[in-house]
């Protein structure tokens, strides 16, 4: 089934726009990397790694991004400065498909049926936004969606994904705040089995509290889950903001730790300088980057496609 075309001329045109501030800001300090010099010596080594740590690419993905350069420099015996742009993309792209990234539609052919998304994070990284996005590509797909509201600790959860819910024209099941996130999701799955539903989207509380109570938490919604579908969840999508930078690698690092996390979701890469996160993240955890947002638009929650990404941080 072809979901949806992420190479649509419009879909560029979005990311270009997402990433406009990332893009300003590597690309501006490599100019200034690099003025005045004709060859690719120590010192613009020294400043491309200041330039990629300033756009939030952590240090340890970053000292891995110059030694890939300092290793193609002492190969080629000659990079000069005008060069540095197709070397330094080259290496990045090489980087981003270690990280698998998925690179074709919302959803694959004979996927299962319903096909269940349990989304985990903390609050204020555009959780639930992501699952109305989410679930607004999928309904335009003629799917049949379904929504969970299992993030019961805050009464203002419930309601957004309500709110969600009913600007995208899907069910949704809830019991209120204070009702028992497991219970939430088991009555959401024999929903969705006695409806026919094609995809369920599954809300978690959004809280970063210490890791055994968070793998406690999460490890109960999934077996009620097992309970109605044996082999749910099929997809555990952690949402990190991007903007948040090297906040977002923690938190990515206590919800991998807690929980088999299957999927990334990044979102407001079009607010931030910071774009330069994604390369840390896809660099550092083995698990694909799946989406991006890069707008505020519904249809503005694009597919992750690493070699469009870099391509578009790198356009002229």
């Amino acid at each position: 089934m072809s979901f949806f075309n992420f190479f649509s001329k419009s879909n560029k045109e979005t990311l270009d726009k997402g990433l406009h501030k990332t893009k300003e800001g590597l690309m501006g300090k490599l100019a200034r990397a690099i003025a005045g010099k004709s060859t690719v010596d120590e010192e613009v080594l020294d400043n491309l790694e200041e330039s990629l740590i300033s756009a939030d690419v952590s240090v340890e993905t970053t000292l891995k991004i110059i030694d890939k350069i300092q290793k193609r420099v002492a190969k080629e015996k000659y990079v000069n400065t005008s060069e540095l742009h197709t070397v330094l993309k080259d290496e990045i792209i090489s980087l981003l498909s270690e990280n698998k990234s998925v690179n074709g539609s919302f959803l694959k052919d004979n996927l299962p049926k319903p096909y269940v998304i349990m989304v985990v994070g903390v609050n204020g990284v555009g959780k639930t936004t992501t699952i109305g996005k989410l679930a607004y590509q999928f309904k335009n797909q003629n799917q049949k969606v379904l929504l969970g509201a299992a993030d019961t600790f805050r009464a203002a959860a419930v309601d957004q994904l309500k709110i969600w819910s009913e600007r995208v024209g899907v069910s949704i099941v809830s019991q209120g705040m204070g009702a028992d996130p497991a219970s939430v999701a088991y009555d959401t799955l024999n929903s969705a089995k006695a409806q026919g539903s094609d995809v369920v989207i599954i809300d978690t509380a959004g809280r970063l509290h210490n890791k055994v109570n968070l793998m406690n938490e999460l490890t109960k919604i999934k077996n009620v889950m097992k309970k109605v579908y044996p082999d749910a969840p099929h997809e555990v999508l952690l949402v990190l903001d991007a903007s948040t930078g090297q906040n977002a690698l923690e938190q990515a690092k206590h919800f991998t730790a807690a929980t088999e996390v299957n999927a990334l979701a990044l979102t407001k890469l079009d607010g931030t300088a910071k774009g330069g996160i994604v390369l840390s993240i896809a660099e550092q955890f083995k698990v694909p980057v799946k989406y991006i947002g890069v707008g505020e638009k519904m249809e503005d929650l694009q597919l992750f496609n690493s070699g469009e990404f870099v391509d578009s941080l790198f356009k002229k």
